[in-house]
């Protein structure tokens, strides 16, 4: 049976942030697992991580859950770590995969010694507590969450159907 394709958007304050194919690993009708190049230009040099030509992601999306994990290996299949980004759940509507980031994220190195929350300013910066104090309650319970499955190893959350 042939791989099924489906194109991941990823939107931020309304906007399509970017727009990329992915090949759909699993999908049990709460998760989509995809399987993706590292998709931006060029290199993005985090400090703590460099996402570069070669990388390859799997990305794992909700449809209940206000977050996605990707887990990133390099070329050579190195596991580099995991890349969490706070969303509202993901919207699968056939071969489409809409994601909306909430701008706080999550590092968790590959062998599970650096946990770090990221943006969390952006977030604060953006408004969505006084636009949508809801979402903006659901998006730091979910970082909460996702801290605790980064400190605990996410493969306990990944292996969990």
């Amino acid at each position: 049976m042939p791989a099924r394709s489906v194109e991941v958007v990823l939107m931020k304050a309304g906007r399509t942030k970017i727009r990329y194919p992915a090949e759909v690993v699993a999908d049990d009708g709460t998760r989509l697992s995809v399987r993706a190049p590292w998709a931006a230009e060029g290199v993005r040099d985090f400090g703590f991580v460099r996402f570069e030509s070669g990388d390859v992601f799997v990305e794992h999306y909700w449809r209940d859950r206000w977050y996605a994990v990707k887990e990133v290996r390099s070329a050579d299949g190195t596991l580099k770590g995991w890349y969490c980004d706070v969303t509202r759940p993901a919207a699968i509507d056939g071969a489409e995969v809409v994601v909306e980031d909430l701008d706080l994220d999550l590092w968790v190195s590959a062998d599970g010694s650096e946990v770090l929350r990221l943006d969390e300013d952006e977030f604060e910066a953006s408004g969505l507590a006084a636009s949508d104090p809801e979402a903006a309650a659901c998006a730091v319970a979910a970082l909460d969450e996702l801290e605790v499955y980064g400190r605990e190893g996410l493969a306990t959350l990944l292996s969990a159907a």
